[in-house]
């Protein structure tokens, strides 16, 4: 059974997320501003996060940040404000997900499905055999959804996992932002939507860090690509 941490000092909002949640079969924790939701994060087995931005003690930009440093549980973020910049500003923090209040509480549980089915669909319940590809000094591991160069384990969302292993398993091809959009959120794409855009310079800032050179290309006007 998942158990699922509602982060919001609103307790209408986090009563309703919990009904659904509940109806659905999960269990779930709540934590009112920033500082509570990292400390039930450490102290509690928590298998994803729903985090408001706006809160008292930390924000959820803040939060979001401090767990991102050492874990890569899925977090869907909500927010009040719908501007681009905001949306942004929360998948570069490592948001795996997004979404705008007032929301469809049926999206919500739509969503928070869809992350914790792609977080732990490489989880068998007995321990998988090992499915390694190697790229030089870098080794990415299907069956636990990590990556690690030289030995460091980089810190990567399932999101941006899901990107670096279609592009590493097909060397050479040239993924347009509609088609890895399609295939890694598995939902319609829209001309105006910048999602894959920020993920990709997300994954290529903690790649390079490590690297000391740039591993996925863009072919301007086409696409992104990881060269053979």
């Amino acid at each position: 059974m998942r158990n699922i941490l509602i982060v919001d000092d609103d307790k209408e909002i986090g009563n309703l997320i919990s009904i659904y949640l509940k109806n659905e079969g999960y269990t779930y924790t709540f934590a009112h501003d920033g500082r509570e939701a990292l400390e039930k994060f450490e102290n509690e087995h928590i298998d994803l996060i729903i985090l408001d931005i706006m809160m008292p003690e930390l924000n959820g930009i803040e939060v979001c940040r401090k767990i991102r440093e050492k874990h890569l549980v899925p977090i869907l973020m909500l927010s009040a404000k719908a501007e681009d910049m905001d949306k942004i500003t929360g998948l570069m923090t490592g948001a795996d997900d997004y979404m705008i209040k007032p929301f469809n509480p049926l999206e919500l549980v739509a969503r928070v499905k869809s992350l914790l089915r792609r977080s732990f669909q490489y989880v068998a319940e007995s321990k998988p055999a090992e499915h390694i590809l190697k790229l030089n000094t870098i080794e990415i591991n299907k069956s636990s959804h990590t990556v690690m160069i030289e030995g460091r384990i980089i810190p990567l969302t399932s999101k941006e996992f899901d990107i670096l292993y279609l592009l590493a398993t097909n060397l050479g091809r040239v993924y347009s932002a509609e088609e890895l959009f399609q295939l890694v959120w598995q939902e319609k794409y829209y001309a105006s939507n910048n999602t894959v855009m920020v993920h990709i310079s997300n994954l290529r800032d903690k790649l390079e860090k490590e690297l000391g050179y740039k591993l996925i290309k863009t072919v301007w006007g086409v696409g992104y690509k990881i060269e053979e």
